[in-house]
């Protein structure tokens, strides 16, 4: 067991056991008096054993409440059934095992259910073979598996207690397209990040000097919006609304674009409130580093993950843009960068959303296949005072200068024709 792990389990150990005799102080403080006497509680009457200080399975302790401070072997599991039970339930292990094609995601995680880093965990495959978390996430990927049921389990490590049955999963032969179970186990916060490199969605180039910066007035047969991420910080949602903002498209999240990690945007829960506590509709993006359906399935489930108890009416889109050239899906080809657009919105819309593709005009011409998005609401970028692309579109970023009151510094500014 690391460090880390016994401070944990001995300072909850101590917390427990001190609030038990805190509890049982003031219980006795309660004592009334009775005719001029002291009436003794009824559990002290029914102690066994007269200041022994020491914890019985039935819960009682003696008179003295300090005597276990000078037992030096209250601490010890070996003779502590208590602590021992407890010791048990910190360092227990169990599996949460995953296929979306072809393929197993198996993470390791503690009583709490969360995600235990730090370790060198082995898994076994029946009749496969052994696989190691080379980097001690706690999560095992192995991909290239044939369809089929498999027995998983996880091999003894020192200082943990690890599930004595194997578990049965079945590998899926084909992408369902449905939300992974789980899934907010892989989700990072950007603490737990290096931010500044995984966060680097390049800034669309694609507009001459004729981008506007403000609301055209009047504003054509469509409704005026704004996209919003941690970049925008703090907003004044009810002034955002004053100024003719009728919906908002709010980042939930990110993939890395180094490591993959799937990164919640820190200022999502609180814009996603603020907006519909101000009347503004809500729409969602995730800027996507996915090189396959796969890790659309797991970006899009992360979306479903954050969103589900939010009143969302407008689409929720994939952004797919570059990296800077360095981004691990920079380098994809345009029949994969397709499918991995469509898996995503497939994966959302099989979860009761509306699913939309975000990307520049001269991505939607030279990156993907966008004839075959449009089944999807196409949202354009094209900073101009009309966009020149031929194809079919249903909201349009017309800049990324604008000024809206409310909001600090530039932010995005959109029009949509969808009539919601």
């Amino acid at each position: 067991m690391d460090s880390k792990l016994k401070r944990l389990t001995i300072t909850a150990a101590v917390s427990v056991i001190l609030f038990t005799l805190l509890l049982i102080l003031a219980l006795n403080s309660a004592r009334r008096p009775v005719n001029g006497q002291t009436q003794e509680s009824t559990l002290e009457t029914a102690v066994p054993e007269t200041g022994s200080g020491r914890i019985y399975q039935s819960g009682m302790i003696g008179n003295d409440l300090s005597a276990f401070m000078r037992d030096d072997t209250f601490f010890d599991p070996e003779t502590n059934p208590f602590l021992d039970s407890l010791m048990e339930e910190q360092t227990r292990l169990s599996l949460i095992v995953t296929s979306v094609e072809k393929d197993l995601r198996i993470q390791v995680v503690n009583s709490e259910n969360e995600p235990v880093t730090g370790e060198s965990f082995f898994i076994e495959l029946e009749n496969v073979g052994e696989y190691k978390d080379l980097d001690r996430d706690g999560v095992v990927y192995i991909g290239n598996l044939p369809a089929g049921e498999y027995q998983v389990s996880l091999k003894p490590i020192a200082g943990y207690r690890v599930p004595s049955d194997s578990t049965r999963v079945r590998v899926k032969d084909k992408v369902e397209y449905l939300v992974i179970d789980d899934i907010n186990l892989l989700i990072r916060t950007e603490e737990e990040i290096d931010a500044q490199a995984e966060d680097s969605a390049q800034a669309v180039d694609d507009g001459d000097s004729t981008e506007m910066a403000g609301i055209p007035r009047p504003l054509s047969n469509g409704e005026m919006g704004i996209d919003v991420s941690k970049w925008q910080g703090e907003i004044d949602w009810d002034r955002v609304r004053d100024a003719g903002v009728e919906y908002a498209i709010i980042r939930c999240g990110y993939r890395g674009s180094v490591t993959g990690a799937l990164v919640e945007d820190p200022r999502f829960q609180q814009n996603v409130k603020g907006a519909l506590a101000a009347g503004v509709k809500v729409g969602i993006y995730f800027f996507t580093q996915a090189v396959n359906e796969v890790e659309a399935v797991e970006e899009a489930s992360m979306v479903v993950s954050l969103i589900r108890d939010y009143d969302i009416t407008y689409p929720v889109f994939i952004d797919t843009e570059g990296a800077g050239g360095h981004g691990r899906a920079d380098g994809l080809d345009v029949e994969t960068r397709t499918m991995v657009c469509d898996a995503f919105c497939r994966t959302v819309e099989n979860a009761g959303y509306e699913g939309g593709v975000y990307a520049s005009r001269n991505w939607y011409n030279n990156r993907v296949d966008a004839a075959s998005l449009e089944k999807y609401v196409i949202w354009l970028a094209e900073y101009r005072s009309a966009p020149i692309y031929q194809g079919y579109y249903q909201m349009w970023q017309y800049t990324s200068q604008g000024s809206i009151d409310g909001i600090a510094g530039n932010v995005d500014l959109d029009v949509s024709y969808l009539g919601y």
